[in-house]
């Protein structure tokens, strides 16, 4: 569970620290006091999407803190290679240049796995979600959550693709034989012409090279020849080699007398070998540079081929050449394109048939979940106060080719009637604001019920809800809050009663800068804020009469629930 949330520097909240305790907590306060603020602080430190404008104004940077206890094992903590201990601390800092610096117990990670840890330990529901209901693109994956068809769904998508695929392939090679010969002749023109250039790998380059070399040659051949004549000299002028030797024949001839002239003479035999050495590589460098006015000639007939070939079929001559291997490729399947489509056309039928048995057993496994989805959700309403409410999944066939489609061989959407007499009817045209309100509730805490997350945040999903239904819904949240913790953004006082914890948040002016506190209110300032919720400002006695009268009649509810307050 969620037991602690650090916040510095978000939106109007300067600094506060909210522990919250097992069970059912509750946020309340006035429009704009910053309860939505706390849950957007709790997704930001789950790696959801966030912004930099969320820092408040004249700070540098933004930081979450949240520690979860009591936790399960999860999976992903050792699939990722961090240990998990009885306590697991997150922190985002969300910092001015849009950077943002994740821990997960001090050590760094990523925000895409944060988001995917985040998945693990906390479900936010928000206000807007039961929008969603009003999608019928939205009701599949409720279903497909519900009946747990992932594998399913993955042996289909394998096969369907499969199927998809060969029937591209088969696309690709039929044409009319206008278009077949035309294309032939394309094929062939490039092909010959690629081939008559018999180009090599790295070819270019080779001759690129080649060519500064060539463009060089008149300056590099007269310093070749002036460095080999220093060294080796001519008949009316001896060069550095034999001057070099007679320096050492001049020192061997008196090395005896003295061992540093002895030393001398080595050091002039080694300088006379490397020069000997030196010219010889020179002798032979000269040897092998043979110019010409005509190579050059035609290498820049060549390079200019190469150009122009480059311009047409590819930037590199490797490019060309795999260009090249294409366009046969091609040619092939064209010129035995009947064959290839008959053994394409087999190997469809099979694929069709194996999507079809995969997609039959995914559309069978949805229908059994449909009517245990239907049961399910209609004793939540009942609990919800709609007992007279139908609720039902219409199927119908997929408008894909062969029945088929990414998702399946089902188009479905909820059905609703929520008056007796009246027929089924998609939820999306006969729902009220309230009864999309209980009926998302109703199907989030059916599929919550073994996802293995230990907390829940419902944001303002009571919107609608009043009266006796609001009483209600303040009823199976406390049931739901008996296993799982739960956070909830409220206005009603029917729900703030049903608590094990209430905090309140609010605004209020510092030194001319607006700033909110959320405080965890004990019995009289529960009392207090639960008649607020009921007058507003004007809180008179009757109100705070009327006020302890519902929060013992919570603590009454909870006590037969068998988790008191």
């Amino acid at each position: 569970m969620l037991s602690l949330l650090h916040i510095e520097n978000i939106a109007i909240i300067e600094s506060a620290d909210i522990s919250f305790a097992p069970g059912f907590n509750v946020l309340t306060g006035e429009t704009g006091a910053g309860k939505s603020i706390v849950i957007d602080s709790i997704s930001a430190v789950l790696g959801q999407r966030t912004s930099r404008e969320l820092i408040r104004t004249g700070a540098k940077s933004a930081l979450v803190t949240a520690v979860f206890t009591d936790l399960a094992p999860i999976p992903w903590m050792e699939q990722n290679g961090f240990p998990q201990g009885e306590e697991l601390l997150l922190q985002r800092e969300i910092q001015g240049d849009g950077r943002n610096v994740c821990r997960l117990d001090g050590r760094p990670l990523t925000v895409a796995q944060l988001r995917e840890l985040g998945r693990c330990l906390l479900d936010i529901h928000g206000q807007h979600d039961g929008q969603q209901l009003l999608d019928p693109a939205c009701h599949l994956s409720y279903l497909d959550s519900f009946g747990k068809t992932a594998a399913l769904m993955t042996n289909y998508q394998q096969a369907y693709q499969e199927f998809s695929g060969i029937k591209r392939k088969i696309a690709s090679l039929e044409m009319d034989e206008a278009e077949r010969s035309r294309r032939v002749d394309t094929l062939n023109y490039q092909i010959r012409e690629l081939e008559r250039a018999e180009l090599k790998p790295g070819e270019d380059e080779e001759l690129d090279t080649r060519k500064k070399l060539l463009r060089g040659a008149g300056k590099l051949m007269d310093g070749l020849q002036s460095a080999s004549f220093a060294l080796s000299g001519n008949e009316d002028r001896q060069g550095a080699c034999d001057l070099i030797a007679d320096a050492e024949g001049d020192l061997r001839e008196i090395s005896r007398f003295s061992p540093q002239v002895e030393e001398l003479a080595s050091q002039l035999t080694a300088l006379r070998a490397a020069a000997d050495e030196a010219a010889e590589q020179l002798y032979d460098l000269t040897r092998e540079l043979d110019f010409s006015p005509e190579e050059l000639d035609q290498l820049e007939s060549r390079l200019d081929v190469i150009y122009r070939l480059k311009k047409k079929y590819g930037s590199t001559v490797e490019e060309m050449l795999a260009y090249l291997e294409h366009c046969r490729q091609e040619l092939d399947q064209i010129q035995y394109a009947d064959d290839t489509i008959a053994r394409l056309t087999t190997e469809l039928e099979k694929a069709k048939a194996k999507a079809l048995t995969c997609g039959k057993a995914l559309s069978g496994a949805r229908k059994q979940a449909a009517d245990a989805l239907q049961a399910r959700v209609q004793e939540e309403l009942k609990q919800l106060d709609m007992p007279k409410v139908r609720f039902e999944t219409e199927f119908s066939p997929s408008q894909g080719e062969g029945g088929m489609d990414t998702t399946g061989m089902d188009q479905i959407q909820f059905l609703m009637s929520a008056n007796v007499g009246e027929a089924l009817k998609p939820i999306q045209k006969v729902a009220s604001g309230g009864e999309l309100a209980r009926i998302m509730l109703a199907l989030k805490n059916v599929l919550a019920e073994d996802d293995g997350i230990g907390s829940l945040v419902f944001d303002e999903v009571d919107t609608g809800v009043s009266g006796r239904a609001a009483q209600k819904v303040a009823e199976k949240m406390a049931n739901v809050a008996c296993h799982k913790q739960v956070l909830c953004v409220t206005h009603l006082p029917q729900i703030a009663a049903m608590a094990d914890a209430h905090f309140s948040v609010e605004k209020g002016e510092k030194q001319g800068r607006t700033y909110t506190r959320v405080e965890r209110l004990e019995r009289e300032g529960r009392v207090d804020e639960l008649a607020r919720l009921m007058g507003g400002d004007l809180v008179t006695q009757a109100l705070r009469q009327s006020a302890e009268d519902l929060l013992y009649k919570a603590e009454e509810y909870r006590l037969h629930t068998g988790k008191s307050i």
